[in-house]
């Protein structure tokens, strides 16, 4: 058994999530490949509030990044599009991961979210066979929507095809889904073989601990079905053969590498801030994200207007660390404005000073990523530090 402090759990985390980012050697396009693949997902989101959450947590890994590198990867067939805890970006090398998952879907283990429709299924299947990749809109969907998306017929039906893996996402097209045959997805060198329990329950585990340095049971089958028991043996095999290790941190127990001890020894770069998306790998889990970094987030879009405490569209923000404040934003595209209608500080921040002016010198970056030209303050928390965080963006005009 090993007892780490809470700080020293926070520096393992955040040097197995890679963020701050450690220059990486290659291309740009390489960097954000090399993310993804180490992440394992990364999570697509449709608010466009700023820019895309799949584009907000690749930046923060990767300095350098554009919008278009997904779509490069996508189009070189090195990343592809299915569900991890939700709808994501993975990395093709790990294809054969996602095989248990639609296996359960074809074969009823699993629900669908849609009703199959067996004949409209098999109509929508030979169009695209035919007549090659096909969108949600090219076809002539007359039926009535229903459910609580009121959603088309065929576009359900282009669901259940793809989450039971006869689709795939070949690209997007103004961010709406193209779809295609698997195989004509595929590249041909891929391991398209189905792992065993074994296989699949190691792989999850493994590459949990990889990507996030320590962890529960819990967290490793974060909304994943029907494999809580496997997860749980397997830790036990893992734990007596020596392949991973416990660690207590305030007196909660977790699994980890034998290796992700050897992360205390590396520096991490805690000067630098990092604005976060909410959707971001680090804090997505928010219990977690509570009992390591003491830090409460709901993402309130989904709250009444009313009863929102910090905003629409909070971001969650890293500095030394922590999470130490979070901050409201919404880009005007047309007047090419980032605004920052509320920012709040945590109470435990104390170095105010040095965090305005980390946060300054993001924010400028932050600006470019968001092509935007200006940021306007409206409110803080507390309120004294407005003028002097005003002072520090005129700076950036």
């Amino acid at each position: 058994m090993h007892k780490i402090s809470i700080q020293e759990a926070r520096k393992i985390i955040l040097l197995s999530q890679k963020i701050p980012p450690i220059k990486e050697k290659g291309t740009s396009l390489n960097a954000t490949l090399k993310a993804i693949q180490h992440l394992g997902y990364i999570q697509i989101d449709t608010i466009s509030v700023i820019q895309r959450a799949h584009h907000h947590t690749l930046w923060n890994r990767n300095p350098s990044y554009k919008a278009t590198h997904i779509d490069d990867l996508m189009t070189s067939k090195q990343v592809f599009e299915y569900w991890s805890h939700a709808a994501a970006y993975l990395p093709m090398e790990e294809y054969r991961y996602s095989l248990p998952r639609k296996k359960a879907f074809a074969n009823g283990i699993e629900k669908h979210w849609h009703k199959c429709d067996d004949q409209l299924m098999t109509f929508v299947l030979n169009r695209i066979a035919e007549e090659g990749p096909l969108m949600a809109k090219d076809f002539d969907d007359k039926g009535k929507k229903t459910g609580e998306w009121q959603t088309k017929p065929t576009k359900k039906a282009l669901v259940n095809l793809f989450m039971q893996g006869e689709l795939m996402i070949s690209h997007r097209n103004n961010f709406q889904k193209v779809y295609d045959l698997t195989e004509r997805v595929l590249p041909k060198n891929i391991d398209v073989s189905l792992p065993n329990t074994r296989e699949h329950t190691r792989f999850l585990i493994l590459k949990y601990l990889k990507t996030n340095g320590i962890g529960k049971a819990s967290e490793m089958i974060y909304l994943l079905k029907n494999i809580k028991s496997n997860v749980l043996n397997t830790l036990k095999e893992m734990m007596l053969s020596n392949e991973l290790i416990q660690i207590e941190v305030k007196k909660e127990l977790y699994y980890a590498l034998p290796s992700s001890l050897n992360l205390l020894e590396k520096p991490l770069k805690r000067s630098t801030l990092k604005i976060l998306s909410p959707f971001d790998n680090l804090l997505i889990q928010r219990k977690r994200t509570k009992e390591l970094f003491n830090f409460d987030y709901l993402l309130e879009c989904y709250v009444p207007a009313l009863k929102r405490k910090f905003g629409y569209f909070v971001l969650p923000i890293l500095w030394d660390g922590k999470l130490v404040a979070r901050m409201d934003c919404k880009v005007d595209r047309k007047s090419a404005v980032l605004h920052i209608y509320n920012l709040t500080l945590e109470s435990s921040l104390k170095k105010v000073d040095s965090f305005i002016n980390a946060l300054s010198k993001e924010l400028a970056a932050f600006l470019v990523f968001n092509e935007c030209k200006e940021i306007q303050l409206h409110t803080t928390n507390p309120i004294n530090i407005k003028e002097q965080l005003h002072c520090e963006i005129k700076k950036l005009s």
